[in-house]
């Protein structure tokens, strides 16, 4: 099992490095005044990160399938470094947010020149792969650039929960069906009962505020300054919410496994 952890381990930090790295195309965007155009971008992104998920999402569930016939085996365990991969993912995003901003904005210049996200790969050359280092640029962080930011704490709350009902809610589903293997199945499919929450505070909450905040961007420059350092206060709730994720693995497990009892 441990090559397949490996494996997941490094799935699953692809899948949160993509995700977290789509605040640097949208702000990319918006300093160039191209938000539409990096939001097709953004579109990739989501698809490698889609990608991963096919082939981990399945990896992951052998561990339960493990577990019944190895009793000894640590479900728990592996799943926790799972998570903890997670947590690398995003910081990688964060340490890669300043260099993955220019190479966006290039990358967008190049996509209006080409028309099309097939032309754009096509027109690649190993000269232009070899360029992309004098993008690259180190992060720097500061609490102190965090101050007066406009962003309210119950919003930076609200997203370190959903980012880690997101990241717990797979997961929690298999070690539900790892502790009631008369309803493995139904459990294993119960992700949703998380992932629901998860959906229901992002799309009340984090995305209309969010909208907000970006269109002040697009229309004032004092505003779109910020919005960097206001997406790089995001992506460090993003990395909390993946630590809490550790806190919620069993009791969203337990609370999947009542559900299903009970109810299903």
């Amino acid at each position: 099992m441990t090559n397949t952890l490996i494996l997941v381990f490094f799935l699953t930090m692809i899948i949160h490095t993509a995700e977290t790295l789509s605040y640097s195309i949208r702000f990319a965007g918006v300093q160039v005044n191209k938000l539409a155009v990096a939001l097709s971008l953004v579109g990739i992104v989501v698809l490698v990160s889609r990608t991963a998920n096919l082939i981990q999402a399945p990896m992951t569930a052998k561990f339960v399938d493990f577990a019944k016939v190895e009793p000894t085996f640590d479900l728990e365990r592996y799943f926790r470094i799972c998570l903890f991969a997670s947590s690398i993912g995003t910081l990688i995003a964060i340490a890669l947010f300043p260099s993955f901003i220019n190479l966006s904005v290039r990358v967008i210049a190049r996509l209006e020149v080409a028309g099309s996200i097939p032309k754009l790969i096509s027109s690649v050359t190993v000269s232009q792969l070899k360029n992309t280092k004098k993008y690259l640029k180190k992060p720097k962080f500061k609490l102190s650039q965090f101050r007066y930011l406009g962003v309210s704490k119950r919003f930076l709350v609200i997203n370190i929960l959903v980012t880690a009902f997101y990241s717990v809610g797979v997961l929690s589903s298999l070690y539900a069906a790892h502790l009631l293997p008369k309803y493995a199945t139904t459990a294993s499919q119960a992700s949703g009962l998380i992932n629901g929450i998860a959906t229901i505070l992002l799309t009340i909450f984090i995305d209309p505020q969010l909208g907000l905040i970006t269109d002040k961007a697009l229309q004032d420059e004092s505003q779109r300054r910020q919005l960097g350092k206001i997406y790089a206060l995001l992506m460090t709730s993003r990395f909390l919410g993946t630590l809490l994720a550790q806190v919620f693995l069993i009791p969203s497990a337990h609370f999947i496994g009542w559900i299903v009892k009970w109810i299903f």
